[in-house]
């Protein structure tokens, strides 16, 4: 489990404590804070107290009351005072007066309680103090005997709600936050500050509603500040979560079991989903372990049943008969008696305020048991033993700091804090710990200064991570302090604007804040905005802008909108107004004659109005005579071949708008009278002959009646047939061609009839042709031929049987963008027989069975742009085709499509190189790639004057580089680069400025590698391959020489290239050493490099050995160099020596430099001959040169003559090495000053400051070492700058070196520590 947080520091030194009041009473809280300028505020039930008749608040220096009149059962509540960062909660409990007839006759005395009415709750009882006081209780009653029937869990008795509560906890915190509940977060349920009793368990629990997350809630619990719990999860701490699918809520619980002393503190739960968080604050307080019974001394002394248990509070009975069975419990028996004890003190000790500390601290140690015996102190030997611990601390802690740092500082987010303490020792290293951990100087956040006993460390730029606790320790001893950074409100920059609307626009309110990332809460009169599944409202936050977006405003969005920060708020008001609709042009009334065409026309001043016609109150629909069109603001209704019954009053309603435009159409009948010469059958339809054709409209599934009247005497036979005219019916016998249907009738019988469906009948003048449930296959042209011996006539109709539509294709997605994407179908195969009005489309998520209609008015066009979706979900499309008999069935789903939008442009576009016909281009990728991936860039160039881009290469190219080949030299040339993904090209990156395809003069260039601009030494038969780059445009002239001769292939190969040139000799010669000579030009511009080549080899043998003088066991040789060095440095000589009997070679000297030695150590009677090898850089000289001539060593007595040589005088005058250094220093701090002398003999030293000598001053210390002297000054002030001169003498002269020394006066700035 965690460890118990840090107490918090108060700002009280007097609290408010809880109160009991009567009703009708007045009441008083007090409160005294350790600053006289405090700003204190009384809260009740977290709303804020105003001074008024019913509350008086009144400040007389640091003591603050408040002052409650006429109490009533609404103000027994929660109360709370508030300076700086401190909170301090109290309780008002109210209590009904009890009646003077109703105290009982054992009532104690007034000041002295019963003796037990501080009885607590039992040991398993969980202490949850109650909302109000029971009702029945008065502070007058006694105490009452606990339920033995009652569960310990049910509480706290009777007797604890009429006891005072003055022993209850402060609720006191800094920054405590406000549990109560707040919804606006993602919480639907937060945890709330518990109580739990040692040993017991509790529950915390939070609820979150996950209908609006995309993603499942991670939650996290804390203790403190920085504890995370889920690694302390075992035996005590259980985190489980629950979620239900129906309401779809994830419960989050937090299990304490067996609660301990330390679990209590301040507690922190956040939860988030992908970009939201949300957190709350909650407090644990444990309670210690309480019985109300009286220590059983027999009970503690039975034994246990099983061995090594512990025994609870509560007593078994032992009428069992195994009493002496088990174990005896000692450790329990220690419990008791120490909480018993405790009970005691407390009962005897009723000043909860008396520090035992202190009075102890103040009395001398004759009085101890005194002061014992009055406060109940039963340990007092352990008590003295820890109060001499105390002020061991005390005296330690004095001895390291002078000053220490105050117990809690504040900061602002952003601004610096800077934090002091006092050293005794002025020398003494300190180390600066946070959280526990040594902060080490990285860059220029963390300051550290040390000026005399002052020690400062001061943060930069402080931010939220900077909230920590920071020590500062010296050897074993440390000082503490938190530091709480405050984040500055969050200000409204440029408020919200009043904006005015016509219904049906879209509406965006923004406003700027202070910060980035900052959350703001948007309001309607008054009710907070949330986005809802309708997406009405939108919320887009763009760095420190925030944008209220309305889609569609309407009458109901007008209101006050308001956004809301911790630091400021904003208001605006939002008209939304209906468009007035003007007529231009007013229908009128038409009068005409039949056959002839009717057209009512009108002229509204919006063109997207649409409309609807009526006649005589019903509602015209189109049809073969009637059409109906609407082109810009001009609104037509067209009627051909009019008809009486066209007769009528027609009105056009506009949509959306409360007025109609109305006309009227008469009929202009013309009689004509004829004698008919005979009575022949006759048809009286409106359209006779044989020419013209009558149209019948049927919708499929409806029956088809064709009522047709005849005339004819005698009766005439009725022939209906399908699929030809009348005219091409045959008479009875006679074939037609093609396929047919025919139905006769006679005399009111049906001759034939193929089809169930059909049914004809007859009546007196009427026929009648019925089909039911029309289908499309009933579409065609049918007669009816009337016949009797008179004559005969015909009639064709032809009948259109229409259905809704076919159902279209799938649709195709042309295009995405960031919440939105252009979808396109085609008509459906088959229009159902009436035009396709409109189409209608819906869409929804993938993973989803729910789908979205996105229009509800048919959609004329093919081509449909939907938004308001998700980026990076993934969704897919379907349409219904509408005609005027209804819609269709789906369509096929389209291909499941992503909305994103396109990338941020190309950063950074620029001309890398240029020449005649090409030039290189580079950029940076987009800042904003987006949900889609990257597909490639594409690069586009445009002549000036001209608006044609053409594509630099073909299809998209993944490098953030391009060479545009190809190019005419001289053309002025715009280029542009753009981003490709998913949803499209992205803005274009464009050069700031036309580019002129030319070379550009650069100037030639040789950039010489290091190593190259020293002797090049190779041996030979090497190789020798340099690489030398140059710049230079256009491509320079290479040129090499050796010497200052052009250099010849045969001597060196040289290959060149536009941007280098290599030097290549496959084999190294000694004539290849020289001077070579690298020039590179273009025009009359020239740049030169040398480079210096040496070829080296074995060198030749030395010449002119001889042997110059043989004595004793000693031969002196002499030789000259060789005359062949091999083109480099002679380094050294080998000398070997051989026995002339054995001529066995031996190596007398290696790498020798002189060219004469003496060789030792021969052997008496041996006869040597000797030889020299030539080293250099290479090797050995393949040959030696051998002495000509051998040298003997003689066996008799050798004397040896020393040469004499003259005694070297080393006297030297004395002479400074090192010189003084001006110095400039601090004062107060030990400085010295140094420099460096020889001589011999040895000189004597003198140091002298303006010219006066200190060397019998107790303030410099003169050190001399080695030659090297040194003149400390000691803790230095201004007083002691000036020219020091240092002065060595001896008996070969004298020499004198001096310097400045100028000393500062130390500046200590001291910070003020007033915090606000």
């Amino acid at each position: 489990m965690p460890e118990p947080v840090k107490k918090t520091v108060s700002a009280f030194t007097k609290k408010p404590k809880p109160q009991e009041a009567a009703e009708g009473s007045s009441v008083v809280f007090e409160a005294e804070t350790e600053k006289a300028d405090a700003k204190v505020k009384w809260q009740c039930n977290a709303k804020e107290i105003v001074a008024s008749d019913k509350y008086a608040i009144t400040v007389n220096g640091n003591k603050h009351s408040l002052t409650i009149t006429d109490l009533t059962k609404d103000d027994a509540s929660v109360y709370a005072v508030i300076t700086g960062g401190s909170k301090v909660k109290f309780e008002l409990k109210l209590v009904t007066k009890p009646a003077l007839a109703e105290v009982p006759a054992d009532v104690p005395a007034e000041g002295k309680p019963p003796i037990d009415a501080t009885a607590e709750t039992p040991a398993d009882s969980p202490l949850q103090p109650s909302a109000e006081p029971d009702p029945t209780a008065t502070p007058a009653d006694g105490p009452r005997e606990p339920d033995p029937t009652a569960a310990p869990a049910d509480g706290p008795q009777d007797d604890e709600s009429a006891a005072p509560t003055t022993d209850l906890p402060q609720a006191e915190d800094v920054q405590a936050p406000d549990t109560r509940q707040d919804l606006t977060g993602l919480f639907t349920e937060k945890p709330q500050t518990g109580e739990v009793t040692v040993g017991e368990n509790i529950t915390f629990v939070a609820k979150v509603n996950a209908t609006s997350l995309l993603k499942k809630p991670t939650v996290k619990w804390f203790k403190g500040k920085w504890m995370d719990l889920a690694s302390k999860s075992g035996k005590h701490l259980q985190l489980k979560e629950i979620y239900d699918r129906n309401t779809k809520i994830y419960t989050f619980e937090m299990h304490i079991i067996a609660a301990k002393a330390n679990y209590a503190g301040g507690y922190r739960c956040e939860v988030s989903s992908r970009d939201k968080f949300d957190s709350c604050n909650f407090e644990l307080t444990v309670h210690e372990a309480r019985s109300s019974e009286g220590l059983d001394i027999r009970a503690a002394f039975r034994r246990t049943n099983e061995g090594g248990k512990k025994r609870s509070g509560a007593t078994t009975s032992s009428a069992d008969g195994k009493e002496d069975s088990g174990e005896l419990d000692f450790s329990a028996l220690l419990k008791k008696s120490s909480s018993f004890l405790k009970h005691r003190a407390v009962q005897v000790n009723a000043d909860p305020d008396v520090d035992i500390w202190d009075i102890l601290k103040n009395s001398p140690a004759s009085e101890y048991e005194k002061v014992a015996f009055q406060h109940g102190i039963t340990d007092l030997r352990g008590m003295l033993k820890r109060l001499k611990m105390m002020k061991k601390k005390e005296e330690k802690k004095s001895e390291a700091f002078l000053k220490r740092l105050d117990p809690a500082y504040q900061v602002t987010k952003g601004h610096k804090m800077k934090l002091a303490v006092e050293v005794a020792d002025s020398d003494v290293e300190v180390k600066w710990l946070k959280n526990g951990q040594e902060i080490h100087p990285t860059g220029s956040k963390y300051i550290f200064e040390s000026v005399g006993n002052m020690r400062y460390l001061t943060i930069n730029h402080c931010s939220l991570a900077d909230d920590a606790a920071y020590s500062c320790v010296v050897g074993e001893d440390k000082c503490t302090t938190e530091l709480f950074v405050k984040e500055p409100p969050v200000t409204i920059v440029k408020n919200l604007e009043d904006q005015m609307v016509m219904n049906g626009e879209r509406v965006e309110l923004e406003c700027v804040v202070s910060e980035e990332g900052a959350n703001v809460k948007w309001e309607k009169d008054g009710v907070e905005l949330t986005r809802d599944e309708s997406f009405k409202y939108r919320f887009k936050k763009d760095g420190c802008k925030h944008v209220l977006i309305i889609n569609e405003a309407s009458k109901e969005d007008c209101g006050l909108y308001k956004v809301k920060t911790n630091g400021g708020e904003s208001v605006a008001e939002l008209i939304v107004q209906e468009k007035e609709l003007e007529v231009y042009q007013s229908i009128a009334d038409l009068t005409v004659k039949a056959k002839d065409q009717a057209v009512f026309k009108c002229e509204v001043s919006d063109e997207n109005v649409r409309g609807t016609w009526f006649k005589n109150g019903v509602e015209v629909k189109a049809d073969s005579r009637i059409n109906i069109s609407h082109i810009g603001r001009i609104h037509k209704l067209t009627i051909d071949d009019v008809k009486p019954e066209d007769e009528g009053d027609y009105t056009f309603v506009p949509d959306g708008h409360a007025f109609n435009l109305s006309a009227k159409l008469n009929f202009l009948e013309v009689k004509i009278d004829f004698v008919p010469r005979q009575d022949p059958p006759k048809i009286h339809l409106d359209t006779m002959g044989r020419t013209a054709e009558s149209t019948i409209i049927v919708v499929a599934g409806n029956k088809l009646r064709l009522d047709v009247p005849i005339t004819g005497d005698p009766a005439p036979t009725v022939i209906w047939t399908k699929g030809e005219k009348a005219s091409s019916v045959k008479r009875d016998g006679e074939d037609t061609a093609g396929r047919t249907s025919s139905w006769t009738m006679q005399d009111g019988k049906v001759l034939t009839e193929e089809d169930g469906r059909v049914h004809v009948e007859t009546t007196k003048g009427h026929c009648i042709f019925t089909i039911e449930g029309a289908e499309r296959q009933d579409e065609g042209m049918y007669s009816v031929v009337v016949r009797n011996p008179v004559g005969e006539d015909t009639a064709d109709v032809h009948v259109k049987v229409v259905d809704v539509p076919d159902p279209p294709q799938a649709p195709r997605i042309l295009s995405v963008g960031e919440d939105s994407c252009v979808v396109q179908w085609d008509p459906p195969a088959y229009d159902g027989g009436q035009p396709v009005i409109g189409y209608v489309l819906e869409r929804k998520k993938t993973k989803s069975y729910r789908w979205m209609r996105l229009n509800f008015d048919p959609y004329p066009d093919l081509t449909y742009e939907a938004k308001r979706m998700i980026e990076g979900v993934m969704y897919e499309m379907r349409v219904y085709a509408v005609n005027s008999i209804g819609m269709s069935r789906h369509s096929p789903a389209s291909q499941p499509f992503v909305p994103v939008a396109p990338t941020s442009e190309p950063v950074g576009l620029c001309v890398d190189d240029i020449n005649d016909t090409s030039i290189a281009l580079k950029w940076r990728p987009p800042e904003r790639i987006g949900a889609a991936e990257l597909e490639g860039y594409r690069v586009e160039y445009c002549k000036e004057g001209t608006d044609e881009w053409i594509p630099a290469c073909e299809g998209l190219t993944d490098k953030t580089s391009l060479i545009v080949r190809g190019l005419t030299t001289g053309d002025k040339l715009q280029f542009r680069v753009r981003a490709y993904n998913m949803a499209g090209p992205s803005a274009a990156a464009t050069l700031a400025q036309p580019v002129t395809i030319r070379e550009i003069m650069q100037r030639p260039k040789i950039w010489l590698p290091r190593n190259l601009r020293q002797i090049i030494v190779k041996k030979v038969d090497e190789c020798v391959n340099l690489v030398i780059p140059f710049q230079g445009k256009p491509r320079p002239v290479v040129s090499w020489s050796k010497d200052g001769e052009p250099l010849t292939s045969s001597m060196a190969s040289v290959r060149n290239s536009d941007t280098d040139t290599i030097f290549f000799i496959r084999k190294t010669e000694m004539k290849h050493s020289g001077k070579y000579q690298l020039q590179v030009q273009i025009e009359n511009v020239q740049d030169t490099a040398n480079i210096t080549l040496q070829i080296v080899d074995l060198p030749g043998p030395p010449v002119a050995l001889k042997i110059l003088d043989v004595w004793g066991f000693n031969v002196a040789l002499e030789w000259k160099p060789p005359k062949d060095d091999g083109n480099c440095d002679i380094t050294g000589y080998t000398i070997q020596k051989a026995d002339k009997k054995t001529m066995e070679w031996f190596t007398v000297y290696e790498q020798y430099r002189r060219t004469h030695c003496v060789a030792s150590d021969l052997i008496m009677g041996n006869e040597y001959i000797f030889r020299v090898y030539a080293a250099n850089l290479v090797g050995l000289s393949p040959e030696p040169c051998n002495t000509k001539d051998s040298a003997y060593i003689q066996k008799t007595g050798i004397e040896y003559k020393p040469p004499s040589y003259k005694d070297h005088d080393f006297s030297e005058a004395p002479k400074f090495t090192r010189p003084l250094v001006n110095r400039s220093v601090i004062a107060g701090y030990n400085t010295t000053l140094s420099c460096a002398v020889r001589g011999i003999p040895k000189p004597k030293v003198t140091w002298y400051k303006n010219k006066m000598d200190i060397s019998h001053e107790a303030k410099y210390r003169m050190l001399s070492r080695q030659g090297v002297l040194t003149l400390e000054i000691r803790k230095p002030c201004t007083f002691d700058g000036g020219v020091y001169m240092c002065k060595a003498v001896n008996e070969c002269g004298e020499d004198i070196v001096e310097c400045k020394l100028e000393v500062r006066s130390q500046i200590v700035k001291e910070e003020s520590k007033t915090q606000k």
